[in-house]
């Protein structure tokens, strides 16, 4: 295990609920009010920021969409995102 790896128990509540550790919400980045999300694989269960997790998603979907629209470096988004501005203001 690496230096920020760690193991904790939790007890599950008669209404299925757990309490999730302080150390492990400092290690999510999350807490009071923030989702996070169980990833099952067969017996292992990941729990993750739930918008950590959402922005992964998202950008594993648009991988190589920039590519496909001709943006090949950051001036090029650069360049699109000015010309996009400008014509929104017309």
């Amino acid at each position: 295990m690496s230096a920020t790896s760690f193991i904790d128990d939790v007890r599950i509540m008669p209404t299925g609920q757990i309490m999730l550790p302080l150390d492990v919400q400092n290690a999510l980045g999350v807490e009071s009010g923030d989702s996070v999300t169980f990833i099952v694989d067969g017996n292992n269960v990941s729990i993750v920021n739930s918008a950590v997790f959402a922005l992964m998603r998202f950008q594993e979907q648009m991988k190589g969409e920039a590519e496909k629209n001709g943006l090949f470096s950051e001036n090029d988004i650069d360049e699109w995102i000015t010309q996009s501005r400008r014509e929104e203001k017309f």
